[in-house]
């Protein structure tokens, strides 16, 4: 294995990494912004409040994106098996 094929495997590891966990991410950034501008214009300050909304976004986004994120690591694990036999040599 060359450096560079050791460079190129850990940039689509860290690429399908972020490419994976952005929609959760991004749906728990705009529900925690929608509660906190609820929470600054009625003036609720209970820190629990954010959890739950932000808990069941993130698992609606999780269902929602399954099959997507699914076919991607498929295919980035099918691409690494295929690429594997050259990596040995």
């Amino acid at each position: 294995m060359t450096p560079q094929q050791a460079i190129s495997i850990g940039q689509d590891a860290v690429y399908i990494s972020l490419l994976l966990s952005a929609p959760p991410l991004i749906v728990g950034l705009v529900v925690g912004l929608a509660i906190a501008i609820f929470q600054a214009t009625t003036q609720i300050q209970e820190m629990t409040i954010t959890f739950v909304p932000k808990i069941v976004a993130v698992m609606l986004s999780l269902l929602f994106f399954a099959s997507w994120m699914l076919l991607k690591i498929t295919d980035y694990t099918h691409d690494l098996l295929v690429r594997l036999p050259d990596l040995i040599r």
